[in-house]
């Protein structure tokens, strides 16, 4: 660490770590020119200007930040809590393809470790060793050491071009190979190029090239690189389908295709001025030829074994963290919400969510929800046959089935094949794969579920939510705080005047109508709550469970009944059945065993536009 990182990690001011230094107090910081250097791992000395006391203990113990949002390797194995995934560099350099592709679920490391790749590798005007000697990479031995900073890499992330037109997409991509560019200076004044060359370089530099020449940017400056350093680059391209996923969504998805197909086949097809190429991206694309005729790319997907445990956190490392967060007592519960993923024979966690969780005071939430949009399940729904719909409420109440996975995938597809849905949930996160048959080329027979309780509250908001462009927001937030109150007169105002605005008469027809009604509800209300629908528990199903995700909140159970042409008095009785159903049958087992601090039962009976509601409290001792 530099001085600034140690003073930000320890608490104190740059001057004093100085002074540290410079007494020799510091095991192993040594001075490079006028910087000071310290090891990741040392502890602050004993400040001997005060007296020993409870408020000046003699061993300090200061733990490293959490890294949200870090995706500078540099930055996160210096100043943050670093989870080690350097021995991915060993597996690369022992199979040595020529170009590799990895395709994972957003927020699961992938930026992190193409930047890990790119420090490691890459040629640059201070050591960069430092960065790996503590780490499992170089343990490993001098053949692996020896590839250490020897490379010149291009290195272009793709995960923020996200735009509506093409148009500004293109000058996003230009702005980033300018800036790229712009990391490559030594090329200006290199006395191994033509002036042919500098001229180009001189037109991405100042943004005055065109579309067609942009197509040849990664070609152009690797020959460029190689020639100067005498030494073929490495091409790192993150995140690669951003801009293509945001062309299918936007309307631009042939124009944005065909551009990236000639970028990446000048860079990466038979490219001689290449040493090797690492890219990154939740599909493939394959099918469309961006990588036609690519014959010497690696594809590792989800469902293979190498590389399998070096995106997302593994078991192991997940215990080290709690453990060292003096968290070792919440293990359970960071497996019950964040793990669940299998990428090839490795069980994996949510990195991003097992985050935020510590950094939550270990309070679980759906961390992964708000990191990104969530278009591909609204289109999936959009385009989902009866089906298909069944299979995701099976989902939903914690069942799996058996279905044909395509790892080739693609955008279009969707439209065209709904079936598509399963492979593009799987690859995007979504779901995981229970049990896998051999695969076929491209195609598995898998046994599919969801992950965790984290997805599959993301399932009931987006596909539940389905319905919130035919029930108001302010119908919805009526009915929540009269549920919250167990205010029966007011929730049955609330629901009443939302029949007589919105609904024909036909259309309250039988229970299955008000049962999605309310379902519809629940689900636009805000995120304090995990819902449930028919499902088992006690003694029967329950229609509609609330289970908080905060238990000093209450637990809401809601059975629904309706009959035709009823008379108030034969409704009142319907919903004190219903309720006198809701204690006999039991249907609160699930909510006590979730330790709820109290639990709510309704019954809400309906007749038309008509309602009636039965109400009880039970308090868990």
């Amino acid at each position: 660490m530099t001085i600034k990182e140690t003073a930000a990690a320890w608490g104190i001011t740059e001057r004093r770590v100085n002074e540290f230094c410079k007494a020799g107090r510091i095991p192993g910081a040594y001075k490079e020119g006028r910087q000071w250097f310290i090891p990741d791992n040392a502890q602050k000395p004993l400040d001997k200007r005060c007296r020993q006391s409870t408020a000046c203990p003699a061993t300090p113990s200061v733990r490293k930040p959490l890294p949200i949002g870090v995706s500078s390797y540099r930055d996160a194995c210096t100043n943050y809590y670093y989870v080690d995934k350097t021995l991915m560099i060993k597996e690369f350099l022992d199979e040595r393809p020529k170009v590799s592709l990895f395709t994972r679920p957003r927020r699961f490391g992938k930026t992190l470790n193409m930047d890990m790749l790119r420090v490691f590798f890459e040629r640059a005007n201070t050591d960069t060793s430092r960065y790996f000697t503590d780490k499992a990479i170089w343990k490993c031995g001098e053949e692996y050491r020896s590839h250490q900073g020897k490379y010149p890499v291009i290195f272009l992330t793709f995960k923020d071009v996200k735009f509506d037109t093409w148009e500004a997409t293109l000058e996003k991509i230009k702005a980033l190979l300018q800036e790229e560019y712009g990391r490559h200076q030594e090329l200006v004044k290199s006395d191994k190029l033509s002036e042919y060359e500098k001229e180009y370089f001189a037109k991405i530099l100042d943004g005055t090239a065109n579309e067609v020449a942009l197509t040849s940017a990664l070609e152009r400056l690797s020959k460029m690189l190689a020639t100067h350093h005498g030494k073929a680059p490495i091409i790192i391209i993150d995140e690669y389908d951003t801009p293509i996923q945001q062309g299918h969504a936007k309307g631009f998805y042939d124009t944005v295709i065909g551009f990236m197909r000639n970028l990446f086949s000048g860079g990466l097809k038979d490219n001689p001025h290449l040493s090797y190429g690492f890219l990154t991206g939740i599909l493939r694309v394959a099918k469309e030829s961006i990588f036609s005729g690519l014959n010497n790319l690696k594809i590792n997907s989800i469902l293979d074994e190498r590389y399998s445990e070096y995106f997302g956190f593994t078991s192991d490392e997940v215990r080290k963290m709690a453990e060292y967060y003096n968290a070792s007592d919440k293990y359970q519960e960071l497996c019950d919400w964040y793990d669940g993923y299998r990428f090839g024979n490795t069980d994996i966690f949510n990195p991003w969510s097992v985050i935020g969780y510590f950094n939550n005071n270990c309070r679980p939430k759906a961390f992964w929800q708000s990191t990104g949009s969530n278009d591909i399940i609204s289109e999936v729904l959009a385009s989902a046959t009866p089906d298909i719909m069944e299979r995701l409420e099976r989902l939903m109440k914690g069942d799996s089935f058996v279905t044909h996975i395509d790892t080739g995938v693609i955008y279009p597809q969707i439209q065209k094949d709904p079936s598509s849905v399963y492979s593009f949930l799987l690859v995007a996160g979504y779901l995981k794969v229970v049990n896998c048959d051999q695969p076929y080329g491209e195609d598995y027979m898998c046994e599919v579920a969801l992950p965790n309780k984290e997805i599959s509250f993301v399932y009931s908001k987006e596909i539940l939510s389905q319905l919130e462009d035919i029930i108001p927001r302010s119908a919805a937030i009526a009915v929540q705080e009269a549920l919250y109150k167990m205010d029966i007169d007011a929730l049955q105002i609330a629901l009443e005047n939302f029949l007589l605005q919105t609904i024909s008469f036909h259309d309250a027809a039988d229970e299955t109508f008000y049962h999605g009604l309310i379902l519809g509800m629940c689900a636009v209300m805000d995120n304090s709550y995990r819902i449930t629908s028919n499902r088992e528990s006690g003694e029967g199903r329950f229609d509609i469970q609330m289970l908080p995700l905060n238990k000093r909140l209450p637990g809401i159970l809601i059975e629904l009944k309706a009959g035709k042409d009823r008379s108030e008095t034969q409704l009142e009785t319907l919903a004190n059945a219903a309720l006198q159903q809701i204690n006999d049958r039991t249907y609160s087992a699930d909510l006590q065993a979730m330790k709820v601090a109290s639990i709510i039962k309704f019954d809400i009976t309906f007749s038309g536009k008509r309602t009636r509601i039965a109400a009880q409290i039970q308090n868990i001792e």
